[in-house]
């Protein structure tokens, strides 16, 4: 394949393509940390929701995928 057949399967992303995910998980930090400030009780659970969201998708996206943790299916027995 030239280069000009890989430029081709590429496509421009808009700004909203680019910075969704990122604002998103944002965003979620920061009422974690708003819910966390406002109370006990639901709150704390929101706080506890919101804020572990983000530690989840980190873990999920830096754990190698061809690791036996993914069910790769490459366990040793």
């Amino acid at each position: 394949m030239t280069a000009h057949g890989q430029r081709d399967r590429r496509r421009e992303r808009s700004p909203y393509e680019i910075f969704a995910a990122p604002l998103a998980i944002g965003l979620l930090s920061v009422v974690g940390l708003v819910a966390a400030l406002l109370g006990d009780g639901l709150w704390d659970v929101v706080s506890w929701l919101a804020l572990g969201v983000p530690i989840v998708l980190m873990a999920w996206f830096a754990w190698p995928a061809g690791d036996a943790g993914r069910g790769s299916g490459s366990e040793v027995s």
